[in-house]
């Protein structure tokens, strides 16, 4: 029997997944495959992290290891939900809730000092961040919005909110001594061993590869708290909302100490007033106004220091973009509250407005320093203060081509990203001790070495051909020649692409800027485009159009052809995850759309039904094909409303439709074992909608946010007899 893995992660995709994968189970054991879990959660991760301090009922493996070396199989086929991207106050979190339940996990050293507290810090921190995505993504990105969802959305197009006619929205970004410019680059030759020395003293060893990209950079903090504190005096002249965009889930180690800068030198009254009271407290900056009104319940101090903060946030003369206005959530509140590919597509969305702490919409500057992709934001938020708001009933597509294997480019940087312990000189060595990067550094700087390797650079350049191929539409690699790794990345898609056939294609290179106008010129006029991006922009580029497109990005195709043979799958952004799981346990109602894992499982099938020759299996794919269709068609996404049908409806009616697509089908075999089924289904509509209606407006006890009871949870999500006696019954 073939065999699809489904991963098990957190929040919203989590709970749907109790309702919904009965039902994937039923429809796919017919033909022979067998979906089975992955715990690859947040609580997972930590839990499996010290299985000596657990009980044998206790333990989980190390299922995120396990489907690392799935990736690397031939028959590796897995279905990845998004899951959290953790902050260190959300492990905390975590943790908490863990203890709660009985688990021996010790606490996170905030302040590591002893031997011991730092290898624990250290454990803990493969925990943080993007943990899942490096690990899994043995493979490029094909993203792209599916010709039914793409239908439905101008059929039915959500709002775009207008830009003002003189809109003073902008973003501004450091003009100097950024990551940009101080980017250096290589290609490696030869497997060796690369150091990265401060004083020549060694802080890293790197196993490069032959013909890898090595990119050695680094900010200079002093300039970074100047831009800031410029940003803020601009920002009060121009009259506009003040708000920071950054990626500190991703860039777990550079973004964080960015976003610290930033909530220092907002609130630097305060803390230069209340230095030593916040010494002693231990306050890290880098945790945000949320961790740090936590550390204040220990302080005798904490009503004095408490107004001053919102005597900042109240200044008539600057506002500050908000989280949550009604309580009094800024943007500044952690450093994963924003996170920049979900949060800028929205201002674009909104006009290029945020909230503010009156939860009125306002225009904004969107303060993202460095400029290695600050300048696709400009170009969009000028675009848009250009030639107004797009259509939505009428614009074109921006597929994807991302460069993402192997951990490329500053996704996979963590491990070598280093906040400057001293000043120096920062060198990257070869094997024989010859510098081959060397930067001035200064105490508190943020240095990192970035990698991009040949092969999944060749692979991308393939897929990218591939794809132009297919799409027959202009195919742009995002690439500038004045950014130093963008350089080196050109000489090789140069190289590469002279060993495919490339006639009658347009395929081009343009930098980010003249590339963003270029596209969105097709945009508007209803056409379509593919950029081939490096990791970071594919990030960004996949959020910024399918939310402008679709209303969310969570409606892409996302399919990614493994290095091996596999497939990957993903379903989409999580984004709103948080929320969604705040309402259902309020009122019973989850309004996360699932659509991703309906889209993500017809390609797995398609995958397993090409590789095995199956037409059983194609029979299967087809008719969830036309089960989605139906799906979009009629409208069945879950409602935001309590009281009215919600995720746990729309599986209801994807399995309807699904029965019915099979019932109807040639397949002899598998028209007679679902036409029972389609009947009971359609016979039962309203009993089951009933039933499922009937959790409406009851809170819901789940027995955990980040590890939740299984049975408990269950039930809150298979609340209908009627449906789960026929799905059981398959």
């Amino acid at each position: 029997m073939s065999k699809i893995i489904w991963s098990k992660i957190d929040e919203a995709p989590a709970l749907a997944t109790y309702s919904l994968l009965p039902i994937v189970n039923a429809f796919t054991k017919a033909a022979g495959i067998d979906v089975v879990t992955s715990d690859i959660s947040l609580a997972a991760r930590v839990i499996s992290k010290f299985p000596e301090r657990l009980t044998d009922a206790q333990r989980i493996d190390d299922n995120l290891a396990e489907l690392g070396n799935v990736v690397q199989r031939e028959d590796g086929n897995i279905i990845k939900l998004p899951n959290i991207s953790a902050s260190i106050p959300q492990l905390m979190e975590c943790i908490t809730e863990l203890q709660g339940q009985g688990f021996d996990i010790p606490n996170f050293p905030e302040d590591p000092q002893t031997e011991e507290e730092k290898a624990l810090s250290a454990l803990f921190a493969t925990c943080l961040g993007s943990a899942v995505n490096p690990v899994l993504r043995e493979g490029n990105s094909d993203r792209r919005a599916a010709a039914a969802v793409k239908k439905f959305a101008q059929n039915n197009p959500h709002k775009l909110r207008p830009f003002s006619e003189n809109s003073k929205a902008y973003v501004a970004s450091m003009s100097g001594h950024d990551f940009y410019e101080n980017e250096d680059s290589i290609i490696v030759d030869g497997e060796q061993n690369i150091t990265i020395e401060l004083n020549g003293k060694v802080l890293r060893n790197v196993d490069a590869k032959d013909k890898e990209i090595l990119d050695g950079t680094y900010m200079s903090v002093k300039a970074l708290r100047s831009f800031l504190k410029e940003s803020i005096i601009e920002a009060k002249e121009r009259g506009v909302l003040w708000s920071l965009h950054l990626k500190a889930t991703m860039m777990k180690v550079s973004d964080p100490i960015m976003f610290g800068h930033a909530v220092e030198i907002f609130f630097e009254e305060v803390f230069t007033k209340y230095a030593d009271e916040f010494a002693k407290l231990g306050v890290n900056a880098n945790l945000g106004l949320g961790d740090l009104e936590k550390k204040l319940e220990n302080s005798d101090k904490k009503e004095e220091i408490l107004a001053a903060l919102k005597a900042v946030i109240n200044d008539g003369d600057l506002n500050i973009a908000m989280v949550d206005s009604d309580n009094g959530i800024t943007n500044l509140h952690a450093s994963n509250d924003i996170i920049i590919d979900a949060s800028l597509p929205v201002v674009i969305r909104d006009g290029g407005k945020m909230w503010n702490k009156d939860g009125k919409t306002e225009e904004c500057v969107a303060i993202i320093p460095d400029r290695c992709y600050a300048n696709f934001y400009r170009s969009m938020m000028e675009d848009c203060v250009k030639n107004g708001q797009f259509d939505v009933a009428t614009m074109g597509s921006v597929a994807n081509v991302g460069l993402m294997a192997q951990k490329a480019e500053e996704y996979g940087s963590h491990p070598t990203t280093i906040e400057v312990p001293e000043d120096g000189v920062m060198e990257v060595k070869d094997a024989n001790g010859t510098v081959l990067m060397s930067h001035n550094v200064e105490k508190g700087d943020i240095y990192r070495l970035s990698r991009a390797k040949d092969i999944p650079i060749k692979d991308w350049v393939r897929l990218a051909v591939e794809r132009a191929s297919i799409e027959k539409v202009p195919t742009i690699f995002w690439l500038d020649e004045n950014r130093a790794h963008d350089a080196n990345m050109i000489k090789k898609v140069n190289e590469y692409l002279k060993e495919h056939n490339t006639e009658g294609l347009d395929i081009r290179i343009m930098e980010v800027e003249e590339a963003t106008k270029f596209s969105n010129a097709r945009v508007r006029e209803g056409k379509n485009t593919i950029a081939v991006t490096g990791n970071v922009l594919r990030d960004y580029l996949t959020d910024m159009y399918p939310i402008l497109e679709l209303g969310t990005s969570a409606k892409m195709l996302s399919i990614v052809p493994l290095l091996a043979g596999g497939g990957l799958y993903e379903t989409g952004a999580g984004g709103s995850a948080p929320k969604h799981v705040d309402q259902f346990l309020k009122e019973g109602h989850l309004r996360w759309d699932s659509l991703g894992e309906f889209l993500a499982l017809a390609e797995s099938l398609r995958f397993l039904a090409k590789k095995n020759n199956s037409d059983e299996l194609a029979t299967l794919t087809a008719a969830l094909d036309q089960a989605n269709d139906r799906y979009l068609g009629e409208n069945k996404s879950p409602s935001r409303k309590v009281g009215e049908p919600d995720n746990k409806a729309s599986h209801f009616y994807v399995a309807q439709f699904w029965a019915k697509a099979l019932a109807e089908s040639d397949n002899a075999t598998l028209s007679a074992k679902f036409a029972p089924v389609a009947e009971e289904l359609i016979k039962n509509e309203a009993t089951i909608i009933s039933e499922l209606l009937s959790v409406e407006g009851k809170a819901q006890d789940i027995g955990g946010y980040y590890n939740p009871d299984e049975a408990k949870a269950e039930a809150a999500m298979r609340p209908s007899a009627t449906l789960n006696a026929i799905i059981d019954a398959i």
